[in-house]
């Protein structure tokens, strides 16, 4: 293989941790820090994938600088103008961490289960691949049960911030020799999106004195 297999297995399955830190913990700076030690992870596959293909040095230092350093700091930015707790969510913090765990067993079985089903390729055949593609839908799945459970806007911005660290996951696990990998990595970092919803989101505090997207619903043409 030519890659550290443990080492991989390891940054992978602890993603869906501090995945369901990020998703569920009330206080969002914290929540935050949750995200950024993901994207280190996120970072240190990158790395560990480049001894296969050097051009994703390049994706890792990209995302090292997008992911871990100018989201949190624009997540925390944003905290600052408005505050520290989350509005609270559709789904209550007991049964919410019950739906993500079943979320979590459910997803990673299942697509470890079926991973040459869903991605037809030798690579998906691999243990270490199996694990990278279900910890990824997992990872995915997590961040879209957070956009659409979550009534605090920046909680839902890092909802989006999961989902794409999911896309990236299965994309570098899938084709990691390809230099064309790096280059759609690259091409497809939501920061410019985390900066625009995030200048919505302190529009949204500075209307209404909260970030509960509930009140949107209170906005006329």
């Amino acid at each position: 293989m030519g890659y550290n297999t443990d080492l991989i297995s390891t940054l992978t399955l602890l993603m869906i941790f501090t995945s369901v830190l990020a998703v569920e913990l009330k206080s969002l700076r914290t929540a935050v820090w949750a995200y950024l030690v993901q994207a280190l992870m996120i970072v240190g596959l990158l790395l560990a994938y480049s001894v296969l293909n050097p051009a994703l040095i390049l994706w890792a230092v990209t995302a090292l600088i997008t992911k871990a350093i100018i989201t949190p700091l624009m997540l925390w930015h944003a905290i600052k103008r408005t505050k520290n707790e989350e509005t609270p969510a559709v789904v209550g913090f007991g049964p919410s961490v019950v739906i993500a765990t079943i979320i979590m067993i459910v997803f990673y079985k299942l697509t470890h289960q079926h991973a040459t089903f869903l991605a037809p390729t030798q690579a998906a055949q691999e243990p270490a691949i199996r694990t990278n593609l279900a910890v990824a839908l997992t990872v995915f799945v997590l961040g879209l049960y957070a956009i659409l459970t979550r009534r605090d806007a920046i909680k839902t911005v890092i909802g989006l911030c999961l989902l794409e660290n999911g896309v990236h996951l299965s994309l570098v696990s899938l084709a990691p020799r390809m230099r064309e990998t790096a280059l759609a990595g690259i091409a497809t970092e939501v920061v410019i999106t985390v900066a625009l919803l995030l200048y919505i989101v302190t529009g949204i505090q500075e209307k209404f004195g909260s970030t509960d997207t509930f009140q949107l619903s209170e906005l006329h043409w």
